[in-house]
């Protein structure tokens, strides 16, 4: 969710409205992530009202009241709450967030400017974005959080690239083309196109979340919630 403000986008995409409507047709957990400079309480508020159960709060324009909205969040709303940055911020600024939050996530980057390819991500995956998912799942595990904390890696991911994420320790994957575009252009509802394209990603996912070493302990423990 964007205020028009953040990273100069001139129009805001999305809104209360979609949490509403989105709401109103599924009883999953439901992710808002915040695109925007300094939120506060107040849309804090609207957003609990409206359905979210994890609010995401953007490190680099939260600033000064990032750990009072991160407790705030949790302790007064009782949502979940995580921290996300951009690629290129500096992978200390998530540590001292992880004794607080239940998720952190890092986005790899993206040329909004360029035109975008039929059936691709917008978003580039370079080396040092998965070396840097790596790192983050070291710091989760000095921090002795790795077994409560998800780590996520949003941008470009897709069903032949997930298993190297997931190795790195990525237990939340956020995919958005490879579910919804083709080679093609956009999938068409009701043609049973986006349902094979979930298929296809969830069974790469599988795959690799059975060989990952990072992830026993959370494979473990949802077979004890099962």
């Amino acid at each position: 969710m964007r205020d028009g403000r953040y990273m100069d986008f001139s129009v805001p995409r999305g809104g209360i409205d979609i949490l509403e409507g989105a709401r109103s047709h599924t009883d999953l957990e439901i992710e808002v992530q915040l695109q925007m400079v300094r939120p506060d309480h107040e849309l804090f508020r609207q957003l609990a009202g409206a359905g979210a159960n994890l609010i995401s709060l953007p490190i680099e324009t939260t600033v000064e009241t990032l750990i009072q909205s991160i407790s705030y969040i949790k302790e007064t709303l009782g949502l979940k709450v995580g921290v996300w940055a951009w690629q290129g911020c500096p992978l200390m600024f998530f540590d001292a967030y992880l004794p607080f939050v239940d998720i952190i996530e890092y986005e790899s980057r993206a040329p909004f400017w360029a035109p975008l390819k039929p059936g691709q991500s917008p978003h580039t995956i370079d080396p040092i974005v998965i070396e840097s998912i790596g790192t983050l799942h070291e710091m989760l595990v000095r921090r002795e959080v790795a077994d409560r904390v998800e780590l996520m890696e949003d941008g470009g991911l897709n069903a032949g690239n997930v298993a190297q994420f997931v190795a790195a320790g990525m237990t939340v994957g956020e995919f958005s083309s490879p579910l919804l575009k083709g080679p093609g252009g956009k999938l068409r509802p009701g043609t049973g196109e986006i349902a094979a394209a979930v298929a296809r990603v969830r069974a790469a996912l599988d795959r690799a979340a059975g060989s990952s070493r990072p992830h026993a302990k959370a494979r473990r423990r949802e077979e004890r919630e099962v």
